[in-house]
């Protein structure tokens, strides 16, 4: 046995120890209990997709009880590394659970499905052939649709945002489903080293391309198929929502990786300009709607979908510039995606527990009504502020890197050898260069707002006021998921070689391969090249902090009122910026987009016209595609709804009828 199979034969060992222990352990102890088990089972994800991601071999087969051959598991190297990527975040989901789960989210079920959940996860890379792949995704959509009812109970909005996410995700899962039958069939198997042979220049290769790429868009939680990002997360418990963004969305992009690098590399340019443009329109739509939000989940759902965005850019640009014949562009920015995903999984799983730590602490997520979090919960604070900077892509941290990557492979893309490539990527790089800079910016504000409003302003409440600091075993997952951040930022060279390899050899030697060979340590870091930024930054931050250490010990923190105020008093929290205030011009430059709401509700003093007693101004900022795609389709299905209904009044002899006219349809279909 080898050490691959030795992995996967734990992983399964583990998942139904995890399932053992959430059934049998007594309450008092479940979430203690089943967490360890979680979090070995995640641990094991790690050893074998590191195995998997080092070259190692092996499979493991499952029999089933259906007249069908055995699942056989067998992760290449592509697979070990989303394998290593999903069962981190595990680790730091399951830690954080076994504070955090508290009742309802500490039930059987709830521990039950998180093992299913985290096992779903690591085993849909590990799948050789379409029938594994598509039902290890199914465990892992089950174990997340059980895990979301945590609450349901006792939150009204819990089962709207469950039936909407059930709703989408079989909607991606029958594109997927459709994507890989129409493939099979032009291959006669299942296996991917069948489906590897495809020609993609065919039109079946490009219909299950479409297919495919809504499926796994959905997945990721791409425009259009995102709709249910801002309802759910929000509804799921700290460590589920942050296993859900961080971890589950990876599935999306290891789908669209193993379409166009494994099974139809080389593909047309067409393919990436469609992926590029999706990719875009939902960074930018994502990180709109975050940068107005006023709920923190709000805000990290909808930044997923900006960084899913971002990743499916690059990965869109790679296809283009391969198809341009733009190698080593194509590779950088093959790796810049991957870097991405990395990135993202790091600190927005971090932001996620951060988030669900605030909600412990404080019960409320609007940061309307927080503030004064920094000095009541320090460590909270601190590993979220380092989220937030791996978020904003400021230097120093892993999202750095990866947008800084992806910007060198845009600009240096549209130029091979000194000759212009072709007029598609020469329009849209310059375009994609645009929407990086016009999504960092606002991934800037957006996250200021986060962290500023919520830790750093006054307490706008008195469960803000009051809130204390989460237990040790919480605080452990937020600190080394903010020393992730950091830590992948400062080792480029290394960590995009190990991508590199990953995306390098097929799953057979004799298939179409896409090499990375020529990407050695040095190349990278001279792409990369981010170390004058971090000096520079470096530099410039050492004088702010001297001056600010400086200033703090020479004038200490005043307690006592100012004896003479000039008229004023001291800064109160109604002084001070809310989330929404500090939205507002934001919400008047991109009203065309965003769509805005506005009740203005105006109360007056006695029967005065004049004088005014309270003015009360609401705003809310929809989801326009819900709003202007979705809810058409809705209301029109329900309307024919009520009317089918009509048709079904009882009568016999109306039911006589309708089944006399389907016989004579079909007999004169036959006819002809």
């Amino acid at each position: 046995m080898t050490a691959l199979e030795a992995g996967l034969l734990g992983q399964t060992l583990l998942l139904v120890v995890a399932i053992a222990a959430a059934l049998l352990t007594p309450t008092s102890w479940r979430s203690r209990v089943s967490g360890f088990f979680c979090t070995l089972l995640a641990v094991a994800g790690v050893v074998t997709g590191a195995i998997a991601l080092s070259g190692g071999t092996g499979s493991l087969s499952i029999p089933t009880a259906l007249p069908m051959d055995p699942l056989v598991l067998s992760p290449d190297r592509l697979g070990g590394l989303v394998m290593v990527v999903v069962s981190v975040v595990g680790v730091l989901a399951s830690l954080f659970g076994i504070g955090s789960a508290r009742v309802a989210s500490a039930s059987r079920t709830s521990w039950l499905s998180m093992a299913v959940f985290l096992s779903g996860m690591q085993l849909v890379p590990a799948a050789t052939d379409v029938v594994s792949f598509l039902l290890f995704l199914e465990i892992m959509t089950l174990g997340s649709t059980a895990l979301l009812l945590a609450h349901h109970a006792t939150r009204g909005t819990v089962a709207s945002a469950l039936v909407w996410y059930s709703a989408m995700s079989q909607l991606s899962f029958f594109f997927v489903l459709a994507g890989f039958a129409m493939l099979a069939g032009l291959a006669g198997g299942t296996g991917f080293a069948d489906l590897a042979t495809i020609d993609p220049f065919t039109w079946q290769a490009s219909v299950a391309f479409l297919l495919l790429l809504l499926g796994f868009g959905g997945k990721a939680e791409l425009v259009p198929l995102h709709v249910w990002v801002p309802r759910v997360l929000p509804e799921a418990p700290g460590h589920v929502a942050a296993a859900m963004s961080g971890a589950m969305v990876n599935i999306g992009v290891y789908g669209a990786l193993l379409v166009v690098v494994r099974l139809l590399p080389n593909g047309p340019a067409w393919w990436g300009v469609l992926i590029m443009v999706l990719g875009g329109v939902s960074a930018l739509y994502g990180i709109l709607q975050a940068s107005v939000a006023s709920n923190l989940k709000v805000l990290l759902a909808y930044s997923t979908t900006e960084n899913m965005g971002l990743v499916f850019l690059g990965l869109g640009a790679s296809v283009l510039l391969r198809a341009d014949n733009a190698a080593a562009a194509a590779d950088a920015a093959l790796v810049a995606a991957l870097l991405l995903m990395l990135s993202h999984s790091a600190f927005k799983s971090t932001l996620f527990l951060g988030a669900g730590a605030v909600a412990r602490a404080a019960g409320e997520m609007n940061l309307d009504r927080l503030g004064g979090l920094g000095s009541r919960m320090p460590w909270t604070a601190a590993a979220f502020g380092g989220a937030a900077m791996g978020a904003a892509a400021l230097p120093v941290t892993s999202g750095f890197v990866a947008e800084w990557m992806l910007l060198q492979a845009l600009i240096h893309g549209s130029r091979v050898d000194g000759e212009v490539v072709s007029v598609a990527a020469s329009v849209a790089m310059p375009l994609a260069v645009a929407v990086i800079a016009l999504t960092a910016g606002l991934a800037l504000l957006t996250f200021v707002k986060a962290y500023g409003i919520a830790f750093l302003a006054r307490p706008r409440s008195r469960k803000a006021a009051l809130a204390d600091e989460v237990p040790v075993i919480m605080r452990i997952p937020l600190v080394v998921g903010a020393l992730l951040v950091v830590g992948l930022g400062l080792l480029p060279g290394p960590l995009a070689v190990a991508i590199g390899s990953a995306v390098g050899p097929a799953f057979t030697p004799d298939v179409r391969t896409i090499g990375l060979a020529g990407l050695d340590a040095r190349g990278i870091d001279a792409v990369l090249d981010p170390t004058t930024f971090i000096v520079l930054a470096g530099l410039l931050l050492a004088p702010v902090l001297i001056t600010l250490f400086i200033s703090a010990r020479r004038h200490p923190t005043r307690t006592s009122p100012l004896p003479w105020a000039g008229g004023g008093s001291r800064l109160r929290p109604r002084m001070q910026y809310t989330a929404t205030s500090y939205a507002e011009p934001l919400v008047r430059v991109f009203d065309d987009v965003l769509r805005p709401t506005r009740d203005v509700e105006v109360t007056h003093v006695g029967e005065s016209r004049y004088l005014v007693e309270r003015v009360h101004v609401e705003q809310t900022v929809s989801d326009v595609v819900e709003t202007r795609l979705y809810r058409p389709v809705l209301n029109l299905m329900q309307r024919f709804g009520i009317l089918a209904r009509r048709a079904q009044n009882g009568s016999i002899h109306r039911y006589l009828s309708y089944s006399f006219v389907a016989l004579l349809s079909v007999l004169i279909v036959v006819s002809l």
